[in-house]
């Protein structure tokens, strides 16, 4: 024996309805994945640091240095610009190296070094140091 499915105007409505809700909810729980092809390119933000320099002299006049750079952590998100901008508080130079992203500059005393930074462009995820180059000093 064979079934007969009728298919009424209202049961298409109601799958039509069933099926917008359906993608409404995809897209409403997958939109921070999507992205706009037309959308203006992000703004490039600027990350402000600052380095400083500690010294000490311990009791036996062993003279001991530290450096800072603060923020310490910066958080980049994949694919957008940013510019750093460094001022050195104290201490006459601070070479610098950030590694996996093969920017290096120095910062001066009192000086913004606009130009120690182009814009970055970060195209992948994770975590880069920032270090300090040591330099040869003469008379130590």
């Amino acid at each position: 024996m064979s079934q007969v499915w009728i298919i009424k105007r209202k049961h298409l409505y109601l799958a039509a309805l069933a099926l917008l809700l359906v993608l409404s909810g995809v897209l409403y729980l997958n939109r921070s994945k999507i992205v706009p092809t037309m959308a203006e390119p992000a703004a490039e933000r600027t990350i402000h640091m600052v380095v400083g320099e500690f010294k000490s002299t311990t009791k036996d006049g062993k003279t001991i240095e530290s450096y800072r750079w603060d923020p310490g952590t910066v958080p980049i998100q994949k694919g957008e610009r940013i510019k750093l901008s460094i001022y050195g508080v104290n201490g006459e130079s601070h070479p610098f190296l950030i590694e996996g992203l093969n920017i290096s500059g120095e910062v001066k005393k009192g000086k913004k070094p606009s130009s120690t930074s182009p814009p970055i462009r970060k195209a992948r995820t994770g975590l880069f140091a920032c270090r300090m180059r040591i330099l040869p000093t003469t008379g130590r």
